[in-house]
């Protein structure tokens, strides 16, 4: 459904010991209106919740609502790190465009 590379997976683990966050937090993916394409991505750390889609890639827990899931389906996620800027960034194979910014896209 997604992936979560290891590199990624590895900043997730690093962002959840700063912040001390108890073991049932993971990464919540989401979808929302919003940016220069009309939806864009957003990342949070959070529990999951009885309506979430739950995968675990990595020793780590991904969290997807259900409308979020229709859009991020076959999705790569990666975390990448330059001396120019570092974040996650997304592979999505449903999206027909993607911004320059790399975090927004439309269907």
């Amino acid at each position: 459904m997604l992936i979560l590379t290891k590199d990624a997976a590895d900043k997730v683990r690093t962002l959840l010991k700063n912040q001390n966050k108890d073991p049932g937090f993971g990464l919540r993916v989401f979808i929302e209106s919003g940016g220069c394409a009309g939806f864009q991505y957003g990342f949070d750390l959070d529990q999951k919740t009885d309506m979430d889609h739950i995968i675990e890639c990595h020793g780590i827990q991904v969290f997807l609502d259900r409308k979020s899931s229709l859009f991020l389906f076959g999705c790569e996620i990666d975390y990448k790190e330059t001396m120019m800027a570092s974040g996650f960034t997304v592979k999505n194979p449903n999206a027909e465009s993607s911004c320059g910014c790399g975090t927004s896209f439309s269907m």
